[in-house]
């Protein structure tokens, strides 16, 4: 659905009180291959470079370098073929404030292209589909936020595209909206639409997608599914506080069950198996004088590849 290489972009600042203009590289040289009927996550801090991939992907921004396919079509020689089998939800999410959900959607289904007819009958669909029947003809300001975010998923499906672009398409929204639009996404995926989606929410990546690519300084650092990047990292995290966390360090380095040791507080070993690790740990801690505060066995997260990656924290990042 997306084959993507060396996506660039480069934007010129004005210059200001005398500083001369410059280059930002926004978008450094991107790798993407998205398969059909997958929902496909773009995962990274703010100002990664994430939003301004997807919005080259969409025909939104022109790369300054990179080829790419998106839906068969070729990015840069036919973008207007590439539109009509895309739907884009950005972050605004792009509703009229001052219309009704039904009015948009009729709107949006007569610019791609759909008869009169053929938009009423795909207009109810769309509202019944996303529970808005009911909301239809409130102006978009009356709505809840969870309530729009539905009303922008719709208007970017009303012309059935085989591929959907959200980008932060929960942010914002409280726990329970965000999980409520979570369900509508996994229910493209079982119609058959491909989804591209961008985050800076480690849970949102891990609960939704197939596979997905690391992006930090505009470029790719890690790509996969989220269990097999996991595993890259450790099945395991054994994280440990200490007043001397560099004893602690010294005491476990080298042993043949820890494969990597992350200084800080907490102190954080990965671990093949922490279940069978863990004990031993606290032995050889216990051996050289080192006392502990505190202990914690969990799984490696995202969280953990970004570190991995980068060396520091995703969370730290955004």
């Amino acid at each position: 659905m997306i084959d993507a290489h060396g996506l660039r972009k480069t934007y010129r600042t004005k210059g200001r009180r005398g500083s001369a203009p410059a280059d930002v590289e926004a978008v450094r040289g991107v790798d993407l291959a998205v398969r059909d009927g997958e929902i496909f996550g773009v995962l990274g801090p703010n100002g990664a470079g994430k939003t301004t991939t997807i919005r080259m992907l969409a025909t939104l921004v022109v790369p300054t370098g990179g080829t790419a396919t998106v839906a068969g079509h070729d990015l840069l020689t036919a973008p207007e073929r590439v539109r009509e089998n895309i739907g884009y939800v950005g972050q605004a999410g792009g509703v009229d404030e001052n219309n009704g959900a039904r009015a948009g959607l009729m709107l949006a289904a007569r610019v791609n292209g759909l008869s009169p007819r053929d938009a009423a009958a795909r207009t109810e669909e769309m509202l019944a589909a996303f529970d808005l029947t009911g909301l239809a003809d409130r102006p978009a300001r009356t709505l809840s936020g969870g309530q729009k975010r539905r009303v922008a998923l719709a208007l970017g499906l009303v012309h059935r595209p085989p591929l959907l672009f959200l980008d932060e398409p929960t942010t914002g929204l409280d726990p329970q909206n965000r999980a409520n639009l979570w369900d509508q996404i996994r229910g493209l995926r079982e119609q058959g639409t491909s989804v591209l989606l961008s985050t800076h929410y480690l849970d949102e990546a891990d609960a939704l997608c197939d596979r997905l690519a690391i992006i930090d300084h505009g470029v790719v650092v890690a790509e996969g599914t989220p269990a097999e990047l996991k595993r890259e990292v450790a099945a395991d995290v054994v994280t440990l506080r200490t007043d001397d966390g560099s004893a602690a360090e010294r005491a476990l380095a080298g042993l043949p069950y820890v494969r990597e040791i992350r200084p800080g507080e907490p102190l954080r070993v990965y671990v093949d198996d922490g279940e069978a690790a863990l004990p031993r740990l606290l032995g050889r801690l216990a051996e050289s004088g080192v006392a502990l505060t505190g202990v914690a066995l969990e799984r490696a997260t995202l969280d953990d590849v970004f570190l991995h990656r980068t060396g520091r924290s995703l969370r730290d990042a955004a």
